[in-house]
């Protein structure tokens, strides 16, 4: 690990300023990826901008949508009341997370910064077409994902907050990888008020993605039952020692199902 000048913000802006003159800065939420890719020599930052000292905020629930804080962690973000009650999906998947230390420590900004193609929260907000709040502006999910460990983020732009709007009905369903319990596939399913659908995958491809095809089936007859004999093609998807990209398409209908019948 090389020396870097570290900063501990406490303010949005002041963050923002700190990487604005710096070399080659680096923002730290949870730390999760950037702390072992430092330590491996991985990344080699000239600063350090340590965002835990900004305003977490928590959890606002809404009459129409639900808004959590960048800061606020995995845990916190599992145990809110408002958020089980308007949207129970999203609650379920906070609580998947990792471990309890990492759902302690680990903050809903920084998952969705980092854009792991196998991270949970993805899911969410490309299924329930979010807003993500960042200290410039506000960007819809279907444009902030960009690609693998990409989004459409500036480099001194900070994620303030996400804004997730409440369907009527939520679930989320995964298949763990048995060591580090991120998604080896995870699906989330939102029927929302209008009575579209939309079911987003996380960890089968090298980035979140949606299935139109189960979508309009579900809008038919939201049930389990009506999304039997559909598949999803393998082309495209990951493959590796954990499973083949075969066996991901298969999950995918398995992980669906079960999101659906969870969902409430």
């Amino acid at each position: 690990m090389e020396n870097f000048a570290y900063h501990r913000p406490a303010k949005v802006a002041d963050a923002v300023k700190a990487m604005k003159k710096a070399k080659d800065g680096k923002f730290l939420s949870g730390g999760h990826t950037l702390i072992p890719a430092l330590k491996q020599g991985l990344a080699n930052p000239t600063d350090l901008i340590d965002l835990s000292g900004l305003n977490k905020g928590g959890v606002k629930v809404g009459a129409k949508s639900v808004t959590v804080s960048a800061g606020t962690a995995h845990a916190d973000v599992a145990a809110d009341k408002g958020l089980k009650k308007a949207i129970p999906g999203v609650a379920i998947l906070a609580g998947g997370i990792g471990d309890p230390h990492v759902r302690h420590r680990g903050t809903i900004g920084g998952s969705v910064a980092n854009n792991d193609p196998a991270a949970d929260y993805p899911s969410a907000c490309l299924a329930l077409g979010a807003t993500i709040h960042t200290s410039e502006r506000k960007i819809p999910a279907e444009k902030f994902f960009t690609g693998m460990f990409s989004t459409a983020l500036k480099s001194s732009e900070v994620i303030t907050a996400v804004e997730f709007p409440i369907p009527k009905k939520s679930g989320y369903a995964k298949f763990p990888n048995p060591a580090s319990l991120y998604a080896m596939v995870g699906v989330f399913v939102a029927q929302m008020g209008d009575g579209s659908v939309r079911v987003a995958v996380t960890g089968a491809g090298p980035g979140v993605f949606r299935v139109p095809e189960m979508e309009a089936a579900l809008a038919k007859n939201f049930s389990a039952k009506s999304l039997e004999g559909l598949s999803v093609k393998s082309k495209g998807l990951n493959s590796d020692m954990h499973a083949s990209a075969e066996y991901r398409a298969h999950l995918i209908g398995v992980m669906a199902r079960r999101a659906v019948t969870a969902a409430k």
